[in-house]
């Protein structure tokens, strides 16, 4: 196969992927399905989406970087070293001395699913300024990735506002993952509002079926439903579905990927692991998301990336190399 001539060949990408927004440190209970005061104790995680997703290309052989802003404190230098002990572009991290870096306490029910409880008020993250950009960096981007929690303060959301723009500009595919977190909003209201305010600037969406099920009010999460959220420039739209795989939706062709079975500890990350991997094989060939057999195979690799990502605590921690993906991917 293409994919796999690929991987187990020379993975170096040429194409540069950035990922905009926040990184944190995630606090995951040592004891499953317990709640956060029951919790006998936690095993510190780093986390943010945006920045796993930039970890999660690099493990995979491609080049990423990341832009956000972190308190000038242990945990923001020890994420910013996590970025580069993985490979990622520092360039873009800016750190804050009058705020502190994001901590999340994150609860895993008997279930593997999560729930969460946010310290930010406010966190350095949302602080990050459009004059403190690098725009340089910026226009580098072969995709410039982002999702939503950037939006709900200023001045980050000027800020993201901005960076995407500018990326634009310089002929970056825009690639938005929501990453829907209900409690950081005022409102749902204002978080529907919000990520909606920017989904027809983007050429590439992810979203979950409760994301899928939030923005449009339906709880059928069939193909009509999902289509409602296409816009005319959007090139691809990706509707993850956890343990039963992904939908994917193009101009031309629709179809599902059927998932991998494991035994799932810990769901965080794993959206963020199969949009890394997706990401990382389309950078240097934007062609296959017109061939749906190529798509088909690249998402299947997908699915097994984020599988993988489920089967360990913590999100950054659980993110897989090529090799562990490639050997669930052709079922070693």
């Amino acid at each position: 196969m293409a994919l796999e001539n690929k991987v187990n060949g020379n993975n170096t990408s040429d194409g540069l992927i950035v990922s905009f927004g926040e990184m944190l440190i995630d606090f995951v209970p040592t004891m499953s399905g317990v709640s956060l005061a029951e919790a006998p104790g936690f095993l510190k995680a780093p986390g943010g989406a945006p920045a796993n997703v930039a970890i999660a290309v690099a493990r995979l052989g491609g080049r990423s970087a990341f832009v956000g802003k972190l308190g000038d404190d242990e945990f923001g230098h020890m994420l910013a070293g996590i970025l580069k002990e993985n490979g990622v572009t520092s360039e873009g991290i800016l750190f804050d001395k009058g705020a502190r870096t994001a901590l999340a306490f994150v609860t895993l029910r008997s279930d593997g699913e999560r729930e969460f409880m946010f310290y930010r008020n406010p966190s350095a993250d949302m602080l990050l300024t459009d004059s403190e950009l690098n725009l340089e960096l910026i226009r580098k981007a072969k995709i410039f990735h982002y999702g939503s929690i950037s939006l709900i303060t200023e001045p980050c959301r000027s800020a993201h506002i901005h960076a995407m723009k500018v990326a634009k500009d310089a002929g970056a595919l825009l690639s938005y993952d929501p990453n829907l977190r209900l409690p950081l909003w005022p409102s749902a209201q204002e978080a529907r509002e919000q990520i909606m305010s920017i989904w027809e600037k983007a050429d590439i969406v992810k979203v979950s079926d409760n994301e899928l099920e939030f923005l449009t009010g339906c709880e059928t999460l069939d193909d009509e439903v999902a289509l409602s959220l296409w816009h005319p420039g959007m090139k691809l739209l990706l509707v993850t579905l956890g343990e039963q795989g992904c939908k994917y939706y193009t101009k031309d062709f629709k179809g599902a990927v059927d998932p991998f079975v494991v035994k799932a500890v810990d769901t965080t990350g794993a959206g963020d692991a199969f949009v890394g991997a997706l990401l990382s094989k389309i950078v240097d060939d934007q062609s296959v998301i017109e061939d749906e057999t190529r798509l088909r195979e690249l998402l299947k690799f997908a699915n097994a990336c984020g599988a993988i990502t489920t089967t360990k605590k913590g999100a950054i921690p659980a993110l897989p190399t090529v090799l562990e993906a490639l050997k669930l991917f052709k079922g070693e």
